[in-house]
């Protein structure tokens, strides 16, 4: 090594590699997103491109090909025709879902296997971002952060008093260098009441938790052994044997044994306590996606009147009327002088509701499933 390279030690973003659990059906979202063909692979922003390669595109100019992607192996098809660039060893299948633990947990022992040294960054595959430019400053922020030894999530800051995210409160700043917004995680709290959430929005520390993550991955799996030993062993199991030939009967003889928990529980919560959590605020624009309501907001190419219209070739006629319409058929929709309608058009199912009680999808899902009418989810 010569005194130059001495001088100036390799940079923590060389270490970074983007893992992108692409799981969830997203069940607010039926009849469009389904078990089969979850919302991860739809465009459901007018944009051109799905949500899952949005995500991947976003995240490329931060980690070149080092992306792995952790999804069903009933999507596999699916997800390599959307990102051919992602190989098989960049490809981790699950058999059964198992949360976020055991996703993300077994991405993180993956790459501690091929590299002790590895910082990670989770980031869903169904979330809307924009613009890219201040989302990849976040997580530069984040990267730096998480090579001072840091678990880092990044917090997306309140645009309203929401009682549908968790919260993280912020502590001190930790004036990290190349990280300048980067502060301590006082703690993170779950889904409050409008009173409460108000009051948080007031205070000023406090942040959406978006489930993005950030951190060394031997960082990652310490705590995860520490507060879930039984998933650990099973992690590790799996991920000694993934760059071997006994993959396949070593992930189909433990996975399904392992138990489900999500990683906020598992790593980030206890993490936070012992005082191994960061919290960098994102500014850039965010939404889950998590029902048709959202689309609306998201949306505005394709509009008929005051009618968001999703769906390649959709035929609609909009009289004094509003709301959104997804159509995935041919069939021509007429809406007239109805006030923010949610009409969702599949070949076997279709769905009219309204935009206030767009959360309420998810109990028609629950009562198909229970009916037994699973063909249609």
């Amino acid at each position: 090594m010569s005194t130059e390279d001495a001088k100036y030690p390799e940079s923590p973003l060389d270490r970074f590699h983007a893992v992108i659990p692409a799981g969830g059906v997203g069940t607010r979202l039926w009849p469009l997103s389904r078990a089969a063909a979850p919302k991860f692979l739809h465009d459901l922003t007018g944009s051109g491109s799905t949500l899952l390669r949005a995500t991947y595109d976003r995240l490329q100019p931060l980690a070149g090909d080092r992306v792995l992607v952790v999804t069903g192996e009933a999507h596999r098809a699916a997800v390599c025709r959307q990102l051919p660039e992602v190989g098989d060893d960049e490809l981790v299948l699950e058999s059964e879902p198992k949360d976020s633990g055991a996703a993300i947990g077994l991405a993180a022992a993956i790459l501690h296997r091929r590299d002790p040294e590895t910082i990670m960054g989770s980031f869903a595959a169904d979330q809307v971002i924009s613009p890219d430019d201040l989302f990849q400053e976040a997580v530069r922020e984040a990267i730096y952060t998480a090579a001072k030894g840091k678990i880092v999530t990044i917090g997306i800051k309140p645009t309203h008093p929401s009682t549908g995210f968790g919260y993280i409160r912020s502590g001190a700043a930790l004036n990290v260098e190349g990280a300048p917004n980067a502060m301590a995680v006082a703690e993170f709290v779950e889904k409050p009441s409008q009173e409460v959430a108000n009051k948080y929005v007031e205070a000023g520390d406090y942040v959406w938790n978006a489930g993005m993550f950030v951190a060394p991955v031997a960082l990652m799996l310490k705590h995860l052994e520490a507060n879930q030993p039984v998933l650990f062993a099973g992690l590790q199991e799996i991920a000694e044997a993934w760059d071997t030939p006994q993959r396949d009967e070593v992930k189909a003889r433990v996975w399904p044994t392992l138990p489900k928990i999500a990683i906020d529980y598992a790593v980030a919560e206890p993490a936070a306590e012992a005082g191994d959590v960061a919290v960098v605020p994102g500014t850039f624009r965010w939404d889950d996606v998590g029902d048709f309501a959202a689309i609306g907001r998201l949306n505005n190419a394709g509009d008929v009147d005051e009618v968001t219209v999703l769906g390649e070739g959709a035929r609609v006629f909009a009289e004094n009327a509003s709301g959104v319409v997804v159509s995935d058929t041919k069939r021509v929709i007429a809406l007239i002088g109805i006030k923010d309608v949610v009409i969702v058009d599949t070949p076997d199912a279709l769905l009219v509701t309204t935009k206030e009680h767009a959360q309420l999808v998810k109990g028609t899902v629950d009562a198909l499933k229970a009916s037994g009418d699973t063909d249609v989810l």
